[in-house]
């Protein structure tokens, strides 16, 4: 059964006494306005959050006033695929560059491309040295299959998926896009639930062996509370969240779910399953009630649906693969020519007559947690770290080269700070070219912080975006000191210079106060930018905000999301607002291109109690991902983590420092 799953996401730390002031995490920010509005003058490009029309007034505390502010509206095309057959003079061209192609672009003619879509699905690309898939992979592999006069189809094999509902809408769109060309496209699935058949079902034929595993049962949403763990082990986390419906944090500081959090999360399981409802039904030609009925009989036979018409028949995969040879006139004696997801991986778009066009627009890909600097505990590949994002920006604002960009997200947020730093960067470059927003399966918080410095913000009708809000917190760890018998003393200066050096006691009424107020300091900055780069009044805003998570389709009707689709609808907005016709060609730059990497992981906990008060500090480490107010989102997923080793880390580190102590 797929289940909406609240991971405990980590974010509430100690700091150091040595950065007892990076709390505050300042939002200042100085813009010239007259600076971009004159530019988008210059271009002819309407900038929405600079528009004279929008020039925000701001109150005696530098709040924003958007009062006279207008929601600009613009009809954007859609992006759709179109498929042109290659014909005449392009066919033969095509045909010269196969014979010339590298020895690892080589596919027999009259191939299957096979695909395993199952675990992990990165929004990165992979190098070819990396395990695991990626979905701009995935998609280019769709497109060139098209296209490409040596592939006869695709057969897919669905298995366990663990991604969200953002990236399957992207990989299902382009399943239907594949079927444009006229070749057919066949799913095998040995495990099915509800997200693989999604996948499944927008396929002409779906098979399974008799003895495959089918719960199509429904969707489940479950939050998990660790109060009571950190209770009894002497932890007392003492949280600041701004926003009624801001559930990060939730998870260490409450015992059981609010009643804002329940609305929120019942929303978008109706979202979800609604939509679910709606696909299934309109791909296997049934009415949502049939389909409705089926999941609540419970049926698990794989047979049951063979019956019903949501499948095409019970038969195992040499079965399949012998019905294929049989379509494609190969002789049962031998062998079906196939060419695997990452050796078809490797074939350029250019080898199967895709070279693109002469303007560039480029592609700068932002996935996982946002940090402002690499913490010396993290992976190096991993998360969005701003100093390097913020290099790659400057670099496509500084080419000439480049015609637009598209900023891709895949992100639940993170550092505050780190978060508004990357958004002044997207609104410089705004102002020198179009700059549009992609959304994969989430983008919230420090997430939408970034897509609202663009111009436009495109989002998967079930992505997860929104959530503008702030959390921020440390961990009270005196009576765990206490129980394992380590002591800490504190000498200093200034009245409130123990804010958060003094993890060994609570917070005192002022320091309470003061805390308070940095994270209300630090909403208020959120909303009113999001505010101004959405053209609403604050407190239009404020209706949206309070940290409520939102499907893609509920922020569209709300005004926090431009448009509904994928990278393509992206492309087409960026060459839209770059003034390039949309049946000419572009060439996609993309600027976070993959290297292999090592883990840089430092162990080594030392047994004396200050080796405790550096391990309990490493452990603690893991349970934050940046310093300063987060603006980040809790780890929504519709999947199924039971029994998976990862499903619940901070129990996992929990139980880890306990068995060392």
């Amino acid at each position: 059964m797929s289940k909406l799953l609240l991971l405990p996401t980590p974010f509430i730390h100690t700091l150091p006494s040595s950065s007892n002031l990076q709390f505050q995490c300042p939002f200042s920010l100085s813009l010239s306005l007259s600076h971009f509005r004159s530019h988008a003058r210059r271009i002819g490009q309407p900038l929405r959050a600079f528009d004279s029309s929008s020039d925000p007034k701001t109150d005696e505390e530098g709040g924003i006033d958007n009062e006279s502010v207008r929601m600009g509206h613009e009809e954007y095309p859609s992006g759709e695929f179109e498929f042109e057959a290659i014909t005449g003079w392009r066919s033969f061209l095509v045909k010269l560059k196969m014979l010339v192609a590298f020895p690892w672009e080589r596919v027999r003619k009259g191939s299957v491309l096979t695909m395993k879509l199952r675990g992990q699905i990165s929004d990165q690309l992979k190098s070819r040295f990396s395990q695991g898939l990626s979905l701009p992979q995935i998609c280019e592999n769709f497109l060139k299959a098209a296209y490409d006069p040596r592939i006869s189809g695709v057969y897919l094999h669905i298995d366990s998926l663990n991604c969200g509902w953002g990236k399957v809408e992207e990989i299902r769109r382009h399943i239907l896009d594949f079927k444009k060309s006229g070749k057919f496209v066949v799913a095998y699935v040995p495990l099915c639930q509800e997200k693989e058949y999604y996948l499944a079902c927008a396929c002409e034929e779906v098979y399974a062996p008799p003895s495959a595993y089918f719960s199509l049962f429904g969707l489940t949403v479950q939050a998990s509370f660790l109060r009571g763990i950190l209770d009894n082990i002497g932890i007392e986390p003492q949280v600041e969240r701004i926003g009624k419906y801001k559930s990060a944090g939730d998870q260490l500081a409450r015992r059981t779910m609010s009643e804002e959090n329940c609305v929120m999360l019942t929303t978008l399981l109706d979202n979800i399953f609604t939509n679910w409802l709606d696909k299934v039904s309109s791909s296997k030609g049934k009415g949502k009630e049939d389909i409705e009925k089926f999941i609540n009989e419970g049926v698990y036979q794989v047979d049951k649906l063979k019956e019903e018409g949501l499948i095409s028949n019970v038969i195992y995969d040499d079965e399949v693969i012998a019905m294929l040879k049989e379509r494609l006139g190969v002789k049962s004696d031998k062998d079906l020519p196939m060419v695997d997801y990452r050796k078809y991986s490797r074939v350029r778009k250019w080898t199967v007559g895709m070279p693109g066009g002469n303007e560039l627009i480029a592609i700068i890909r932002a996935s996982g947690s946002i940090s402002r600097v690499q913490s010396q505990l993290s992976v190096s590949s991993s998360g969005i770290i701003a100093e390097k994002f913020i290099e790659k920006i400057r670099s496509v604002r500084e080419s000439k080269k480049f015609k637009a960009a598209i900023i891709r997200i895949d992100s639940p947020g993170g550092d505050a700070l780190a978060s508004d730093l990357m958004w002044r960067e997207i609104r410089l470059l705004a102002a020198e070219k179009p700059v549009i927003a992609s959304m994969s399966d989430v983008a919230a918080s420090g997430g939408y912080y970034m897509a609202m410095g663009a111009d436009a913000i495109v989002a998967e009708s079930l992505t997860l975006t929104g959530s503008i809000g702030v959390v921020t917190g440390k961990f009270n760890l005196g009576k765990l000191y206490e129980k394992i018998g380590f002591n800490k003393e504190i000498i200093s200066r200034g009245r409130y210079a123990e804010l958060l050096a003094a993890e060994q006691r609570p917070f005192r009424p002022d320091e309470a106060e003061l805390f308070a107020r940095s994270a209300q300091h630090a909403y208020k900055q959120f909303r009113d930018k999001a505010a101004l780069s959405r053209s609403m009044t604050v407190e239009k805003m404020e209706e949206v905000a309070q940290g409520r998570v939102w499907t893609g389709k509920d922020a569209a009707s709300r005004g926090l999301v431009d448009a509904i689709g994928g990278l393509s609808r992206a492309v087409a907005i960026a060459k839209m607002k770059a003034n390039i016709p949309q049946d000419r060609q572009v060439t996609l730059v993309e600027i976070s291109r993959p290297s292999p990497s090592l883990p840089e992981i430092l162990s080594g906990i030392g047994n004396s109690l200050v080796g405790a008060d550096r391990t309990l500090k490493e452990l603690l480490q893991g349970l934050k991902f940046s310093d300063g107010v987060q603006a980040r989102m809790d780890g929504i997923m519709f999947q199924t983590l039971e029994g998976h080793p990862l499903a619940n880390p901070i129990l996992s580190i929990i139980k880890d420092y306990l068995s060392s102590l």
